[in-house]
């Protein structure tokens, strides 16, 4: 009796945690849990099966090989089968649809940009082992989405609306938009999830429409201040107009370090505005450009409680030396990186057991959209050290100590690392 509720609990907690993950998703909807549903039915069925067939053994069957009754065993196998065979069969679609998204991503040809990226300084990097390279290799490139699924896109079928408060609604394929004078330029993104040292940030060369022209086509009419992005996950990001107008480099992004964008960082075409968190200024997927107002309707995450305007905030991070990790006596190479999108980064300090900030060495810095990379010289003694570092933007801000949560509108502080250097 134990053993069959503590099975049943089981599989209810497993089929609970799979509805709850569905109904997480921006555009989930009631009907979307029946096949999680429908598959914990049937793996209660098979599990009541196999329970009532081993409750028919008795004292004397235990004291003799095992006669398995021929119904019963057809019976349970037939419901495990029927488990596998569901379970192989959504296997073989979700395989089936990843070839669409993989074919449709191979067929794109790229031009090259009409505005291609400025030539990147030699000194671009420290050239110091450990540290961030500049530009983000897709495959290395961070993720965070609420997609259960990578999203596959056919790009043939593939549509952008622009619609809302706009004198001239329009819809574009992804050639028409492949027609357009492309721009090419290297922008850090990050996420406003990412915390002080945290890994949620990376640069890459973006190739992508310039957004603001095409709205302009489009005729967007006074009063309007939010321009909605919707993915064709359901997902909504609400961007500041004033951010797609000032002169920034926002983009329909169709390509990512020389390649088609990956599945997984939106293709067939994602937004990308420089200097916002992500999710006020980069949908993945995109479908859709809504021109509204913020008092009109609130986007995903704004329902949630995080700000409406989230512009990035300073940040610098230690890439090397890792905390807690035994560093000899002797120079130390301490470097890392640190941003300040739309200002540039113009110094960075280190400071070793709370003493006098010193200046670390930048690197060339190609763009205020763009990290920049650091290195400090240590001389290390033996013993247990703490190691903290700072930047000041290029408007002379400097970063401030006081720690705040990633919550509502990104996370502030000053990065700060232990390490040991034997005696």
């Amino acid at each position: 009796m134990r053993r069959r509720v503590v099975g049943f609990a089981g599989l209810a907690a497993f089929v609970g945690v799979g509805v709850a993950a569905v109904l997480g998703r921006p555009a989930s909807e009631p009907v979307d849990v029946l096949p999680t549903v429908v598959g914990g039915l049937v793996a209660a069925g098979a599990l009541a099966v196999q329970l009532r067939f081993s409750r028919t053994t008795t004292a004397t069957d235990a004291a003799r090989p095992r006669l398995v009754n021929r119904r019963q065993f057809l019976v349970t196998t037939g419901a495990v089968a029927a488990v596998a065979a569901g379970t192989g069969a959504g296997g073989v679609v979700l395989g089936r649809t990843n070839a669409v998204g993989d074919r449709s991503r191979a067929g794109v040809r790229l031009p090259a940009p009409a505005d291609p990226a400025p030539v990147r300084p030699a000194g671009v990097e420290t050239g110091t082992t450990g540290v961030s390279r500049f530009v983000t290799a897709n495959r290395d490139f961070y993720r965070v989405d609420t997609a259960l699924t990578v999203p596959q896109i056919d790009a043939r079928t593939w549509r952008l609306t622009v619609r809302g408060d706009v004198d001239r609604p329009a819809t574009y394929t992804l050639d028409d938009l492949l027609r357009r004078p492309l721009r090419e330029r290297d922008i850090t993104l990050n996420c406003v999830s990412n915390e002080v040292g945290g890994p949620y940030v990376g640069t890459a060369r973006w190739l992508g429409v310039p957004l603001a022209p095409l709205l302009r086509e489009a005729g967007v009419r006074a009063g309007a201040d939010q321009l909605v992005s919707r993915s064709t996950d359901g997902m909504t990001i609400g961007t500041p107009l004033d951010a797609v107008f000032d002169g920034r480099d926002a983009m329909l992004v169709v390509g990512m370090n020389g390649e088609p964008l990956p599945l997984e960082h939106g293709f067939p075409v994602r937004l990308l505005v420089p200097g916002l968190y992500g999710y006020v200024g980069a949908c993945k997927w995109l479908k859709e450009l809504e021109v509204t107002r913020f008092d009109a309707f609130d986007a995903y995450w704004v329902k949630r409680g995080w700000s409406a305007r989230a512009p990035v905030k300073a940040a610098s991070r230690i890439d090397t030396p890792k905390p807690l990790m035994p560093v000899a006596p002797g120079p130390v190479q301490v470097a890392g990186v640190a941003w300040a999108q739309r200002r540039g980064i113009s110094a960075v300090e280190v400071s070793v057991d709370s003493g006098q900030w010193q200046p670390a060495r930048l690197a060339d810095g190609p763009s205020p959209d763009t990290w920049r990379q650091w290195a400090y010289r240590w001389d290390a003694t033996p013993g247990l050290h703490t190691i903290r570092v700072r930047a000041t933007d290029g408007r002379g801000a400097v970063q401030p100590e006081a720690r705040a949560d990633t919550f509502p509108d990104g996370a502030t502080g000053w990065h700060t690392i232990s390490v040991t250097v034997p005696g």
